[in-house]
């Protein structure tokens, strides 16, 4: 993280990248592009499983800093994507 003075990290752009990956990008300027694809691929569930099909996937929204899917059916804590990595 770089030197601003930040109370927490705030989500503040996605934008979607092909396949199974969003680009996210934080208050304190990070960025980068998140792969979904490891986790979806793994899922046993049948409602994490149903956004495999890539028109669900890219049927996210983002509002008040969150990504989601289907009003939070599907979510991810900012931490994780921060991270750049989710499980």
């Amino acid at each position: 993280m770089n030197n601003l003075s930040i109370d927490h990290i705030e989500l503040t752009e996605v934008a979607y990248q092909g396949d199974y990956r969003i680009k996210v990008k934080f208050n304190d300027g990070i960025s980068h592009t998140v792969d979904f694809a490891p986790f979806l691929l793994k899922a046993k569930h049948p409602v994490i499983k149903k956004y495999l099909d890539i028109n669900t996937f890219k049927n996210f929204t983002f509002n008040y800093g969150h990504l989601h899917w289907n009003d939070y059916d599907l979510s991810f804590s900012n931490d994780d994507l921060y991270n750049g990595h989710i499980t």
